[in-house]
């Protein structure tokens, strides 16, 4: 009897430490949290209580930091509605949460369904969660369906497309007011979803499309050591999402007060939040800046510029610095003779008007752009390794900007005309045989002009007694057998800096070379031309002999090809 009553005893204090315990983090329709009092989530990470913020007199309900010496605050409830003095009581009923003042009268609630047996609990996440006892694992309610300012770990910033509830972040409107600002953040769900701040209604940034590592518009999102982050899109959702990778460094994000996103991680040593990066970086982050088929470069100046093969719609404007009007094409496209040319390192265009498919490789991808006269350009979908996906655009480009890294590719519609700029002497390889323009296919030709100013002879129709090759196999051979003087034009071979000249053709073949990828940039080539620095090895040459040159004619004089591998500039049906 008496090991029965111990036993009794001792399941009783038991029950009663586990109600303590849980009552910590959890309140029961029986209780409620009153101005002054707090709940605690189970590892003390975030706190739910009242609290002014900034100079304010105003109570709120809100949740905030524990164990960070910086009142931070992350959600608040009331945030329309403050309470002018403290009588607030948050309550658990039926319904759900409600946050009620001295008159009963209602100041907030979740207006969320439940039992008898709800129960609302601060999660470590810093999520305030309402459930039903009897079913702990289905939330009825939560705060990290109705962020604030915050953007937490673990928090989904996006849409559930089942209940067509959009999850977003939105600014405070003063330090003071936490009321909602002027700007907000979160997904259009139109096309291919994208991450938009808007000042009230209007767009201020995009983040460009995901593309399997980052948005294309943000290459300072990278892997690093503080978190990990993702993007899903299926049917059921579309949501971008982190975590951390160490629970006890607090990391989070956050909308200002100007529209601007940047991430905060805590420093524990200076007892500061330290700013880990800022989203937009520069003013080419503004939305549109430079219009239509304009592209966008902090580097320039002035910073925006007309895509090749484009002209400025009113140039009155964009010399008065106002480039919105964007840009035109110089060349109407004919749809079945157009071509595409390719633009790298970019932030991709805007995508509401595009189409996708996951399943599509790029080059059926180009034929489908190819085939449909309103295609206006075609990119990768996915770019990590193995690259697979397709997107086309259907509209007019606008929203791109280019960067130094990081940045993605994409194939632009041109008018025939336009990529046909240089006579067959000049043409790249990857222009002459797949329809591909590539910003260093101007490289090739260039490289072309150089070697023909040095020998004095044409690259078309040149001939040799010694060999079958054209002009850029000439001068290969010859700087190969350490004879490229031969190459230099015989009336001024003895007046010309003979060192001079000799680096020219050195930099002219390393134009010419086969790969796009090895010529250098124009940018270098001035360097290396003025320069004294080594010069890299050159490899062969795009355009070896003159036999290619009469394979590409031969094909190119060819346009009622429709192989995928054929030319771009072909007569294929529009749809």
């Amino acid at each position: 009897m008496e090991v029965s009553f111990t036993l009794l005893i001792l399941c009783s204090h038991l029950l009663l430490i586990i109600r303590i315990s849980t009552a910590a983090d959890t309140i029961t329709i029986t209780q409620s949290v009153k101005d002054g009092e707090s709940i605690v989530s189970a590892s003390e990470s975030f706190r739910l209580g009242f609290f002014s913020p900034g100079n304010s007199k105003n109570r709120y309900l809100g949740i905030w930091y524990n164990k960070v010496s910086v009142i931070t605050v992350v959600w608040v409830a009331n945030r329309e509605i403050p309470l002018h003095d403290s009588s607030g009581v948050l309550k658990i009923t039926e319904r759900g949460l409600v946050l009620v003042n001295h008159n009963e009268t209602i100041i907030w609630s979740s207006n969320s369904t439940g039992s008898m047996r709800n129960v609302a609990q601060l999660l470590d996440s810093g999520n305030l969660i309402v459930k039903d006892e009897d079913n702990p694992e289905d939330y009825s309610w939560q705060s990290f369906d109705y962020p604030c300012d915050t953007f937490l770990p673990g928090m989904k910033l996006g849409w559930n497309r089942v209940i067509g509830l959009d999850r977003y972040i939105s600014s405070w409107k003063t330090p003071d007011d936490p009321a909602r600002g002027n700007f907000t953040c979160g997904f259009d769900p139109e096309g291919y979803p994208e991450m938009i701040v808007r000042e009230d209604s209007v767009e201020r940034f995009r983040a460009g499309p995901w593309n399997g590592l980052r948005f294309s518009g943000t290459p300072q999102l990278k892997p690093n050591p503080i978190y990990t982050y993702g993007f899903v899109l299926n049917e059921k959702e579309v949501y971008y999402n982190y975590q951390l990778r160490n629970n006890s460094l607090p990391s989070r994000m956050v909308i200002n007060q100007n529209g601007i996103l940047q991430r905060f991680t805590w420093i524990e040593r200076i007892q500061e939040w330290g700013l880990y990066l800022t989203v937009q970086i520069d003013n080419c982050d503004r939305y549109a800046l430079c219009g239509a088929y304009g592209s966008c470069n902090i580097n320039n100046s002035p910073v925006c510029s007309c895509l090749k093969g484009f002209v400025p719609k009113v140039p009155k404007e964009w010399d008065m610095v106002d480039w919105s009007s964007g840009c035109v094409r110089r060349t109407p496209p004919n749809c079945s003779e157009d071509g595409f040319r390719k633009y790298s390192a970019v932030k991709l265009p805007e995508t509401r008007k595009s189409w996708f498919d996951s399943s599509i490789n790029l080059e059926d991808c180009k034929i489908m752009c190819m085939k449909n006269c309103s295609c206006t350009a075609y990119s990768n979908l996915d770019i990590r390794e193995g690259r697979s996906g397709c997107f086309l655009w259907f509209n007019e480009l606008i929203d791109i900007r280019e960067f130094d890294e990081n940045g993605q590719g994409i194939y632009i519609r041109m008018a025939a005309s336009e990529l046909e700029i240089f006579c067959n002497g000049y043409m790249s390889p990857e222009y002459a045989i797949d329809g591909l323009y590539f910003v260093k296919s101007d490289v090739f030709s260039f490289g072309g002009i150089v070697l023909e100013i040095v020998s004095g002879r044409r690259n078309r129709g040149f001939s040799h007694t010694d060999h079958h090759l054209n002009l850029l196999g000439h001068a290969w051979r010859l700087q190969k057998a350490g004879r490229s003087i031969e190459m230099i034009d015989a009336s001024v071979r003895t007046s010309c800096n003979i060192s001079e000249v000799l680096r020219t053709v050195h930099v002219g073949l390393l134009c010419v070379q086969q790969s796009p990828e090895e010529r250098p940039s124009m940018s270098a080539v001035v360097f290396m031309l003025g320069g004294e620095s080594a010069l890299p090895e050159r490899k062969q040459p795009g355009f070896f002999t003159e036999r290619d040159l009469i394979e590409v004619n031969s094909s190119s004089s060819n346009h009622n090809s429709s192989s995928a591998n054929g030319l771009t500039i072909t007569q294929l049906e529009a749809r």
